[in-house]
């Protein structure tokens, strides 16, 4: 590992605390409800009021968990509905420059799922398929939406730690209207003037032809009249060489949805190359505030949580222990894509520079490295290197970051609350061990919690090794395997891990724009989402309705080393359990064949 690597490492780190630290204070304000104020941003309290008269909204009516549930659920399912139904009539819709065809059946629903789930899973090619009408309107609304619905669960189960013998969480349409307009919005402007002043582009021009310098002479295969490849005798695929003097330079509103796609921890790039096109992700500056984005929120939150439970050790407690475990990651996948390759050693090649295959060279294998493990530890799909080209254990981190369950910071909202559900199996397993009852922040750890816990825990694993499973078996999973062999297996249990795990970021390499795929990630997506935060309310609901116990000589402290330990243990653990057989069989297999060669 290079000191480059490690100095880029530190200063990350030292930048996000210092931005994460007064947003947290934000956000802990905003956490408090209809009725609190947020300084400075007063005059956005008459449009909140606006909103909640037009929706119907009574902001100080407490809902119980079960009714916040369905209100989650039922505003989210509408969500997937006018996602999906959009992209089937983008064709006769404004804004459409390209004449974009009407998205098929499969792309489109796996597409709403993944965007309503804060998955964005992208089965296509943004800048050959959407209009700017529907990247705009519901592909960039979801990114807002869905990560506000993190947000607001992630306050539900604040509230349940914090209340005393209560019966509501929250409400929910507060919690959604105030994320978005006191959060998402007013950063998102930030970011978007930012990235534009970097040269990411916004505009509504039609795609742009421009002369090449050189003719580009290229092989492609050829297509019959109905659209399929034509194959010889021998059943190869028949090509054609072309020759061309032009190329087409895609244009579109992408500052303001690149804003959004890292803040919201969403990833869905406007174009196929996602943030290592130049477009959305110019220079080395956008690069390094971009990963700042993914994570500054879910830091945030961070801090929310030990200010709103009224002990700041808390959130410090929590906030440590994600960057304890992202930091031994981090320097893992930094060391193994800049380590000596057994193959390259013998023909000696200079690999001082690392492996360049799949990195961007305008950020090298630093910040290439660095941002793959920002992003699979956040659920946040966006990539500025491909990390099917990695090394066997480089890729492995990324794809282990996701299988932890996103709490290693994670996604807006669902980093947070999925790693406090980790923190009640952790003082839970504690209490077996000393004899007492689990207690965390005061409330008693019970039955019901635990089977709550149980739930939220092995739903994400269940889908994705089901999934792969699956995929492996039929035909139509093996289909879309560019790779055979461990390599092959890896891009298909990436797929599934990051489609339960509300990631989004692709292994590559995998044909997953198909029936098959557009399926059966769908139902990952959906269920990886939903599935886990309605135990997660249930836990919040009950925990709320609880007395909060006064700390006493028997209490097991959980702001110290000690707690911070066992929580790091509890996640390892849990993953470990989990997946290590199925890494087995793909980068671990792959990476002793490279020393068996």
């Amino acid at each position: 590992m290079s000191v480059q690597s490690i100095l880029l490492l530190i200063v990350f780190l030292a930048v996000l605390l210092a931005l994460a630290w007064p947003l947290g204070i934000l956000l802990t304000r905003v956490g408090d409800g209809a009725t609190a104020p947020v300084p400075g941003m007063g005059w956005l309290r008459g449009v909140e009021r606006v909103i909640y008269r037009i929706a119907g909204v009574d902001p100080e009516q407490g809902q119980g968990w079960k009714s916040y549930a369905v209100s989650l659920l039922l505003f989210s399912l509408i969500g997937a509905l006018v996602t999906y139904g959009l992209q089937r009539v983008q064709a006769w819709l404004p804004l459409n420059p390209q004449a974009m065809a009407n998205v098929s059946p499969d792309s489109a629903f796996d597409t709403a799922v993944s965007f309503v789930a804060n998955t964005n899973w992208q089965g296509y090619s943004g800048e050959q398929t959407m209009s700017y009408l529907t990247q705009m309107l519901v592909l960039a609304a979801q990114n807002f939406f869905s990560a506000a619905t993190g947000i607001a669960v992630a306050y539900a189960l604040i509230r349940g730690f914090a209340a005393r013998s209560a019966k509501s969480i929250g409400n929910f349409w507060v919690d959604l209207t105030r994320a978005t307009l006191y959060v998402l919005l007013p950063l998102s402007l930030l970011l978007a003037v930012f990235l534009m002043a970097q040269g990411v582009i916004q505009n509504f021009k039609p795609y742009q032809e421009v002369q090449l310098l050189d003719p580009v002479t290229y092989s492609q295969p050829k297509v019959g009249a109905d659209g399929q490849p034509l194959l010889d005798a021998k059943g190869q695929p028949v090509t054609e060489t072309l020759t061309t003097g032009t190329q087409t330079i895609a244009m579109g509103p992408v500052a303001s949805q690149e804003a959004i796609k890292m803040l919201g921890t969403n990833g869905g790039g406007f174009f196929n190359a996602n943030s290592a096109h130049p477009y959305e992700n110019p220079t080395a500056l956008s690069n390094f505030v971009q990963m700042l984005a993914i994570f500054v929120i879910p830091a945030g939150l961070c801090f929310a949580f030990g200010r709103m439970v009224g002990d700041r050790r808390q959130g410090w407690a929590v906030l440590a222990a994600m960057t304890l475990l992202f930091v031994v990651c981090t320097c893992v996948v930094m060391g193994a894509e800049q380590s000596v390759h057994p193959g390259l050693q013998a023909l000696n090649v200079d690999q001082r520079m690392g492996y360049m295959e799949g990195k961007e060279t305008r950020f090298g294998v630093s910040a290439s490295t660095l941002f793959a493990a920002v992003t699979t530890a956040a659920s946040c799909g966006a990539v500025n290197a491909m990390h099917d080209s990695f090394t066997p254990l480089g890729g492995m981190v990324p794809l282990l970051l996701i299988q932890f369950g996103e709490v290693i910071f994670g996604g807006v909202g669902s980093g947070l609350y999925g790693m406090l559900i980790f923190a009640i199996m952790a003082v839970f397993i504690a209490g077996l061990m000393i004899g007492r009852t689990p207690e965390y922040l005061g409330k008693k750890i019970q039955a019901y919690e635990m089977k709550m816990t149980s739930i939220a825990i092995l739903v994400t694993p269940t889908l994705v090794l089901a999934g792969t499973a699956i995929a492996v078996l039929c035909e139509a999973g093996k289909a879309g395997i560019a790779n055979p062999g461990a390599h092959g297996f890896s891009e298909i249990l990436y797929a599934f891990s990051s489609a339960a795990n509300n990631n989004g970021s692709a292994f590559a390499g995998l044909s997953a724009n198909t029936p098959f795929y557009n399926s059966m990630l769908a139902i990952a997506m959906w269920f990886g989402r939903f599935a886990m935060i309605v135990p997660i309310l249930a836990i919040a609901g009950s925990l709320a309705g609880k007395q909060r116990l006064a700390a006493n000589a028997g209490t097991m402290p959980t702001h110290g080393a000690m707690f911070i330990g066992l929580l790091c243990g509890v996640v390892v653990l849990v993953g470990v359990l989990n997946y290590v057989p199925a890494l087995a069989l793909g980068p671990i297999v792959e990476h002793l064949q490279l020393f068996a060669q």
